[in-house]
C-alpha cells in the first residue's frame, strides 16, 4: 500500500475495523446499551441477566468479562455475604455507548426497513 491512498485507510489496524471488532458479538452493543438504557449505566449479574432475554449465563460472564478487559465496564464485588458483584459503565463506555444508542433508536424509528429485510441463515426471526 502506498501512504495516504484509500488501501491504507483500510488497513487491518484501522479505526472502522476496531470499532467493528468490538461489536462483533451480538451480546456487546445490548449489555451496553441496557446498562445505560434500563439500568443508569450500573447493575448486578442477575439483573442483566434478567434483562436480557436470550442470553445465557456462560455468555453474559464471558462478555462481561470482555467489556471489564476492554475497560468499558469495571466490576465492583460489595463486602456483603454473600458478596454482591455489579458491573458499571466506565467512562469510556458511556463514550461507546452513544453511538449504539443512535444505532438502537434508528432501529425503532425503522423497523419497517427491517422487516422488508429476508431472514439471514440461522436468524431466530419469524
Amino acid at each position: 500500500m502506498t501512504p495516504g491512498t484509500p488501501e491504507e485507510e483500510w488497513r487491518e489496524d484501522c479505526a472502522p475495523r476496531r470499532v467493528l471488532e468490538l461489536f462483533a458479538t451480538k451480546w456487546t452493543s445490548m449489555i451496553l446499551h441496557t446498562l445505560h438504557a434500563r439500568h443508569a449505566g450500573a447493575a448486578r449479574t442477575g439483573v442483566l441477566h434478567r434483562s436480557l432475554p436470550g442470553i445465557s449465563k456462560k455468555m453474559l460472564t464471558q462478555t462481561l468479562r470482555n467489556l471489564e478487559s476492554t475497560g468499558l465496564v469495571s466490576r465492583h464485588v460489595q463486602g456483603s455475604v454473600p458478596p454482591a458483584v455489579d458491573y458499571r459503565l466506565t467512562p469510556l463506555g458511556r463514550r461507546f455507548v452513544e453511538p449504539v444508542e443512535l444505532l438502537y433508536g434508528w432501529g425503532r424509528d425503522n423497523a419497517d426497513a427491517l422487516d422488508a429485510l429476508a431472514a439471514r441463515p440461522g436468524s431466530r426471526r419469524a
